[in-house]
């Protein structure tokens, strides 16, 4: 009957109803409990990165066993995350790890890998340089890039440059010719990097590196060397330590044409030690085909100190060469600047004998330096002698020195593009 069949569906709706609710009280619990778990847990992980960050603040002057163990277990959770030699990570994960790892105050101590590749800026560094100078710039050097004569004479008389004093005495020795990659490039006498002998390993003061001064000459710039041997890698991070350094550029391959280049003087995973000084791979960064950025944890084994320093290594300046493109190079500038920045320790720069690339590096940035910061006149041949007055054979080829204008001039007006008009 109708009256039946109305009351049928009535039963069912009234236990169905109960149902719902007691699966729907359940299921709010259930989120609840999921929540609750959550925030526990990333309650305790904060706590616990927050301890360690406390204790990394410490490591430089903590000498007890804790910072030991603070560092070694930094190290372990850094290698931990490394990629699989056999699976690479996708380059664009690299790359927006390695913008993570570099702020205006230089390398992070924790990079949280989540950067952007936009935090490195394609534009120059702010300039101090006025519009009628860089105009005024940029007519020197094209007249100097166009007039090949001039161009020419020009270089003739930087090859008959002869520097005063350059007496190569001490690195000529018996005992420290060895340590030498060509007896043509020899750290002056009066313009050289000392090693303390206590530290050193073989018992010696020397390494073929040389100061180089801009303005201030109780503070060089730059320390200009060559790429280590098997038998100088120790006294290359004495000298890294001892001198405060924090950024490195590496200008040459390890090899080229079946020639060595340059020993490998950093573990390609976990550590290696060089006499009292550790070296700990964090990472390991490709930022395009031609250059690559690497940060390590140097340890004094002595004082258990600790220190971060960061490599950028350009792959694809060969010997006697000079880059394809002058943008290239600059972009590759911007970022060894960006993170060397308030910085006021030297940086050092090497190619293989420490004089043709690292001589024409050097040139660019000093000169590009000398523009931001707002001087009227700028003259390269003369800014070239300055350095050859501090270190032999600086900027090797003709090809070299033209390179160096251009790209100054390139950068130059880039600057003029930015300014306000």
């Amino acid at each position: 009957q109708g009256s039946q069949i109305k009351q049928i569906p009535t039963k069912y709706s009234q236990g169905e109803s109960t149902k719902f609710l007691v699966l729907t009280v359940v299921s709010i619990l259930c989120i609840v409990g999921v929540l609750l778990a959550s925030t526990v847990v990333y309650c305790l992980r904060h706590r616990s990165h927050h301890k360690l960050k406390e204790k990394l603040t410490n490591l430089g002057t903590d000498s007890g066993g804790d910072a030991t163990a603070t560092y070694q277990e930094l190290c372990r959770q850094r290698m931990s995350v490394k990629p699989s030699v056999d699976r690479p990570e996708p380059i664009s994960s690299r790359i927006n790890s390695v913008s993570s790892q570099f702020s205006d105050g230089g390398p992070a101590i924790s990079p949280s890998g989540r950067g952007s590749i936009s935090s490195w800026s394609e534009e120059p560094a702010h300039s101090n340089m006025d519009i009628s100078t860089g105009h005024m710039i940029l007519s020197y050097m094209e007249d100097h890039l166009k007039n090949k004569d001039r161009l020419a004479k020009e270089w003739e008389a930087l090859c008959a440059y002869q520097a005063e004093p350059n007496a190569t005495t001490t690195g000529l020795k018996n005992g420290n010719a060895k340590k030498n990659r060509s007896t043509a490039v020899v750290a002056y006498d009066h313009s050289r990097i000392t090693l303390k002998v206590e530290n050193s390993q073989g018992n010696s003061d020397y390494i073929n590196a040389s100061p180089v001064m801009d303005h201030d000459p109780r503070n060089p710039a730059y320390i200009a060397t060559q790429g280590p041997l098997p038998s100088t890698v120790a006294d290359f991070w004495q000298m890294v330590w001892e001198n405060g350094c924090v950024v490195i550029v590496m200008l040459t391959p390890l090899v080229e044409n079946g020639v060595k280049q340059c020993y490998h003087y950093w573990p390609d995973e976990g550590s290696n030690l060089y006499h009292i000084y550790e070296v700990n791979l964090v990472s390991e960064h490709i930022w395009c085909d031609d250059f690559l950025v690497r940060s390590f944890y140097l340890k004094n084994m002595q004082t258990n100190e600790t220190r971060t320093v960061t490599q950028f290594h350009f792959l694809t300046w060969l010997n006697q060469n000079v880059p394809e493109t002058s943008r290239t190079l600059l972009d590759f500038r911007r970022k060894v600047n960006k993170c060397y920045r308030g910085r006021s320790c030297p940086i050092i720069v090497h190619c293989s004998d420490g004089a043709g690339r690292t001589g024409t590096y050097i040139l660019i940035d000093m000169v590009l330096n000398r523009m931001a910061k707002g001087a009227k006149e700028i003259d390269i041949a003369a800014t070239l002698e300055h350095l050859r007055d501090q270190r032999p054979g600086m900027v090797q080829t003709k090809d070299q020195f033209e390179f160096a204008l251009t790209t100054v001039a390139e950068e130059v007006n880039v600057i003029l593009k930015a300014l306000p008009q």
